[in-house]
């Protein structure tokens, strides 16, 4: 008995310990990847003044990764459903490193769009693919974990990663030379390693053979009954919530420089960074609690940043930003943690990554459409101004969110 019963143990706990170490790897990789589509942030003024753009082109830069990223979760975001979880991981890594050498050789506005689209056209496949992949792995590491771990890391790494980069950007341009191709080097050679580390990741999902696979279709929600309220609640405000990160991410740069009038590259990273900081930390320390006590601090906080960011863009002064910007970034990880947390709880399992594409989707319509409007209004209206009217109406929408999200919580 003994002799049998050993081999099959000793199996059983060389595959959980390799799902263990793939977790960590694949955390990694995500938030390495996650950093590169930010690093653009710090360098965005010298692209103005070497190609003379008005400042709504940057709003269009940003709004190319924005659209890229919802092509990709729209076309592409659930096919690690049927094709497999490495597969769709290898090919956004692919596109990255696409992406990064297009950044190095670019001479014009034009080929910044182009590397924007593609990066983001990466991170529509990644992360929902990337977040699926993350759960598979801690169950089958630790059947007697929550759920809720493997949820609470991947929106940590996403957003840590997305704070990452800005500060990499900003320290990068300041203490090297070519600002406009080292950064983008570095992540090239970043992304190599992302790979190697991809081929020691296992894999989680069976690849459906070819003659049984149901027909091509874009991207579909899949819920169960009663999960539909509650995650129509969840994705509109990850929608809301991303909005913000969207401004921070994209016109940091212009606010702080223009009407603050502080245009250090590292004083823009660092503030961005400590807006997804913060996003990434408050989860950390607050994952303790129960879903619908982080619900609420998220709520609070997002508002009460809000609030102070409006202060801010009218009194003019640089702290009260940073302090708004920390507050506001705070929020926005505590109800994207929830956003992500109901959409896995409610999702069909042979659909999950489908599902999760279809949040993300939404949140990336939120990181994008919004930014947008705001640079046209501002050509028109001034920038204190544009940022009352935003933060009103980002404040509204989460409001009338939160009660539905609320109760699903209280159910968890």
């Amino acid at each position: 008995m003994t002799t049998t019963t050993q081999p099959a143990q000793s199996s059983a706990g060389t595959a959980a310990s390799a799902h263990g170490r793939g977790f960590w790897l694949l955390a990694a990789t995500f938030m390495t990847l996650m950093a590169f589509t930010t690093v653009p942030t710090p360098i965005y003024r010298y692209y103005q003044v070497r190609d003379g753009f008005p400042t709504f082109v940057i709003t269009l830069i940003f709004a190319a990764y924005g659209i890229g990223v919802m092509i990709g979760l729209y076309f592409a975001g659930h096919l690690s459903d049927v094709h497999g979880r490495r597969r769709m991981l290898s090919v956004a890594i692919g596109l990255t490193m696409v992406s990064a050498a297009i950044f190095v050789i670019s001479q014009d506005t034009a080929a910044l769009l182009v590397a924007r689209l593609i990066s983001g056209l990466a991170i529509g496949v990644l992360t929902p693919t990337a977040t699926a992949a993350l759960g598979e792995l801690a169950a089958a590491h630790r059947p007697d974990r929550s759920p809720a771990f493997a949820s609470t890391v991947a929106t940590v790494v996403n957003t840590c990663g997305l704070a990452l980069g800005p500060l990499i950007g900003g320290l990068l341009v300041t203490f090297l030379p070519d600002p406009m191709i080292v950064p983008y080097v570095v992540f090239l050679a970043l992304a190599v390693l992302t790979a190697v580390a991809l081929w020691a990741t296992p894999e989680t999902v069976q690849r459906v053979p070819a003659q049984e696979r149901p027909a091509y279709r874009p991207q579909k929600v899949a819920l169960l009954p009663e999960g539909r309220a509650p995650f129509r609640a969840a994705a509109l405000a990850a929608g809301a919530a991303f909005s913000v990160l969207g401004f921070f991410t994209s016109l940091t740069g212009t606010f702080v420089g223009r009407v603050l009038g502080y245009s250090a590259p590292l004083v823009t990273g660092s503030i961005v960074f400590g807006v997804l900081g913060a996003s990434a930390l408050v989860q950390v320390l607050l994952s303790g609690l129960h879903q619908r006590a982080r619900l609420i601090t998220g709520v609070w906080s997002i508002l009460a940043g809000l609030v102070l960011v409006a202060v801010s863009a009218l009194v003019r002064n640089l702290p009260l930003f940073v302090i708004a910007s920390l507050v506001a970034g705070a929020g926005v990880g505590l109800i994207f943690q929830a956003s992500v947390a109901t959409a896995v709880r409610f999702s069909q399992p042979e659909s999950r990554g489908g599902t999760l594409a279809g949040l993300f989707l939404a949140a990336y319509v939120g990181i994008t459409l919004p930014v947008i409007a705001v640079g046209v209004v501002a050509t028109w209206w001034s920038i204190p101004t544009v940022l009352v009217v935003f933060a009103a109406l980002v404040a509204a929408t989460i409001l009338a969110c939160a009660p539905v999200m609320l109760r699903s919580a209280a159910r968890a």
